[in-house]
């Protein structure tokens, strides 16, 4: 059966941002099965998932609730459209989301994924304005490194040159600023000037032709970037001063991620919108929203105004009630409140590395978090693209694997790890974390050391 497996997945399975080629003298990694925080491979193998699948399975794996709530609603209704109709679940899934979303983000347009959920407010941002006699306004301003996704306007966002030049044109209108990486700034800095960054953006841009604002509350691309303490309140008032939307793009920072239901709680600021995906089902099913606040509906709730867009399965009543299971379960075993207490434990584990001559920075917040690797510690020099895929994917990535630990390690921005998992992990799991993390990156430090004494020879 594993034979076969392999077979068919190499020669018909096209996996996403995947090199084929990698694997055709490698088995491909085939996951059979999840329980808790690990998951297991075709040969029983078991994997600690320090990435909760992709940022999104919040809950934990092989959580037999969620299957039950999908089978009773399909009995029920196994489909029906929103497209001028409705159906009970995306209508309590709505209410939910409402009851939990900060101020007044009551509206609720539901999407099948995160660059879906980034699609349609960039479109309902430009549609707002056109709808208030301000048609100019298209542009969308987000970050350098920052990920927002893959169809043509989410990829306009996205910050990626490399995830974005092989499909150019892209969509007009897009424009990216300064993130918040402050490993890399110089001290005397000022720590807003990210922040007045998009100020200087949407001036030089022109602001009355300036749609939106995007930004992740912890910027995933480049790893884990969190605000200087003020940034978004800055930016907030940028905004408002320019009549510019705020979208806060919370594709992996809601649903407990950050220890908090939205991750713009967590940093004390009320945006236009907020994009989310992966976790509002903890991926147990595809699902996306964007969550608008009342100003943005109310010039499409009169009348002939329609906001003239949408997705067969926006809304699709077994995800919705897979959706509703799965807030059932944040709520009753208290998953935010558990990585608040668990937030710091993770971290010191985490900070515990940085006697490694590799580890450069540790940042990020709640369950979410990267490891930056350098070259140098006290120069911060980091690698060259021929040693980030010698170290990244000729060593790091497989051997870390090999020992049973599921991470991220990515070299679109600086080299990374990045660490992601499920919101019931604690004690026990940071502590396997640290067992493979600390021998994997020492072994990497002396690849380092290597390379440093041949080029000096």
């Amino acid at each position: 059966m594993s034979s076969d497996l392999q077979e068919q997945a190499k020669r018909h399975l096209w996996m996403h941002f995947t090199r084929m080629g990698s694997y055709q003298d490698h088995e491909v990694p085939v996951i059979v099965r999840g329980e808790g925080c690990y998951v297991y491979d075709e040969h029983g193998k078991r994997y600690l998932d320090g990435l909760s699948a992709l940022y999104c399975v919040n809950i934990g794996h092989g959580r037999a609730e969620m299957g039950q709530a999908a089978a009773e609603q399909a009995k029920e209704l196994g489909f029906y459209t929103n497209w001028s109709y409705a159906h009970p679940p995306s209508i309590e899934l709505a209410a939910r989301i409402a009851a939990l979303a900060p101020g007044n983000l009551n509206r609720v347009f539901f999407t099948s994924g995160g660059s879906e959920a980034v699609e349609s407010a960039w479109k309902l941002a430009k549609a707002y304005h056109t709808a208030r006699g301000e048609r100019g306004r298209h542009k969308l301003i987000s970050r350098k490194l920052a990920y927002h996704g893959t169809s043509m306007g989410a990829l306009t966002a996205t910050g990626l040159t490399a995830l974005r030049t092989p499909f150019e044109p892209l969509t007009p209108g897009g424009t990216h600023v300064a993130n918040t990486n402050s490993y890399r700034w110089s001290e005397d800095r000022d720590p807003l000037w990210a922040a007045d960054a998009i100020e200087e953006a949407i001036l030089f841009q022109g602001p009355d032709t300036v749609a939106a604002v995007i930004l992740e509350p912890v910027q995933n691309g480049g790893g884990c970037f969190v605000p200087q303490d003020g940034y978004f309140q800055r930016v907030r008032e940028i905004c408002d001063r320019h009549g510019v939307l705020l979208i806060s793009d919370e594709v992996i920072c809601s649903w407990g991620r950050l220890g908090e239901w939205f991750g713009c709680e967590r940093y004390d600021y009320l945006p236009d919108m907020i994009t989310t995906a992966k976790g509002i089902t903890s991926a147990y099913a595809p699902m996306g929203a964007v969550i608008a606040g009342d100003h943005i509906a109310e010039p499409f709730l009169q009348g002939k105004a329609i906001f003239n867009h949408g997705f067969t399965f926006g809304g699709h009543p077994v995800a919705c009630a897979i959706a509703l299971a799965n807030i059932d379960v944040i709520e009753e075993e208290a998953l935010c409140e558990r990585v608040r207490e668990n937030e710091g434990p993770f971290r010191e584990m985490l900070e515990s590395l940085r006697d490694l001559p590799i580890v450069g920075d540790v940042r990020g917040a709640g369950y979410f978090h990267a490891i930056e690797l350098v070259k140098d510690k006290d120069t911060k020099e980091t690698f060259d693209d021929d040693e980030s895929e010698e170290l990244l994917r000729g060593f790091l990535s497989g051997e870390l694997y090999r020992r049973g630990l599921i991470c991220r390690t990515d070299d679109r921005g600086d080299p990374i790890v990045q660490l992601s998992p499920p919101l019931i992990a604690g004690a026990e799991q940071f502590e396997e974390i640290e067992a493979v993390l600390r021998p994997v990156l020492s072994e990497a430090s002396e690849r380092v050391e290597r390379w440093s004494s041949l080029s000096r020879v």
